[in-house]
């Protein structure tokens, strides 16, 4: 691997590019931080598509294109003398030392729920009216609900084993079946919501990311349906004509495979 010097050469030569395409580029010198920010969620969600896939080349790869905007941000905040590469790297430097202070001071803790609960008390410290503060407003709404579970247990508010979790579980969907009988949409709606909330907390207490798993099931879906869709086309017969019945065949060979 690379040297600090040879990591540090690598940076500022990103650093120069950027200089150079801001003063001369006619696309970049148009960017704002509105423009850019939904290019960064998209550049997000593809480097959480690389680390699903396993594929470390497209990691390398997308973790660029996600320093690139880095950088970019950094590089319009100095514009306007606000702030600068140098303020954004030693603002989260301070942050992590003021957080981990079991290796920066000379608090003691046990394990990593102990490092979980100082951190949000620490965050209390620093002004923070709630836990949830902490929670973007825009995440999709799995996401949001595995990340505002883990802040209030950072703070003891939490089940004690998952046996007491699959309980809720059980219960709530219990309740959205009797929901789903009386016919109402929007108590059905409010009661799924409960029973997605409840499995989503019980595959914290499993160690279970929701979304991580979602995401593979969904990927395991399409390219078995893709195989589906390859084999109809084999046989020149469109999937509208195949029953079900034929259909289940080329599944389960996807399956198999």
């Amino acid at each position: 691997m690379n040297t600090r010097e040879n990591q540090l050469k690598a940076f500022d030569r990103l650093l120069t590019i950027m200089d150079e395409l801001r003063e001369q580029c006619p696309w970049d010198k148009k960017q704002t931080m509105e423009t850019l920010r939904h290019l960064t969620i998209e550049e997000t969600y593809e480097l959480g598509d690389a680390i699903l896939d396993k594929d470390l080349e497209e990691v390398k790869k997308e973790l660029g294109d996600v320093l690139l905007h880095i950088v970019f941000y950094s590089k319009i905040g100095s514009e306007t003398s606000d702030f600068d590469i140098a303020d954004v790297c030693n603002s989260i430097c301070e942050k992590l030392i003021h957080r981990h202070p079991h290796i920066y001071s000379d608090v003691k803790v046990k394990n990593e729920e102990d490092v979980k609960r100082n951190w949000e008390n620490l965050k209390l410290k620093e002004g923070k009216k709630s836990v949830l503060e902490g929670v973007p407003k825009s995440l999709p709404a799995l996401v949001k609900a595995n990340r505002i579970q883990e802040k209030v247990a950072g703070v003891g508010f939490d089940w004690e084993a998952p046996e007491q979790v699959w309980e809720k579980v059980e219960e709530e969907l219990s309740e959205f079946k009797d929901e789903v009988v009386s016919g109402n949409q929007d108590a059905m709606e409010s009661e799924f919501g409960d029973v997605l909330f409840s499995m989503i907390n019980y595959a914290r207490f499993l160690k279970i990311n929701p979304e991580n798993a979602l995401e593979r099931t969904n990927k395991k879906f399409q390219k078995r349906f893709q195989y589906l869709e390859s084999k109809a086309k084999s046989l020149n017969k469109p999937l509208s004509d195949m029953t079900l019945a034929e259909m289940d065949v080329f599944w389960e060979e996807a399956k198999s495979l």
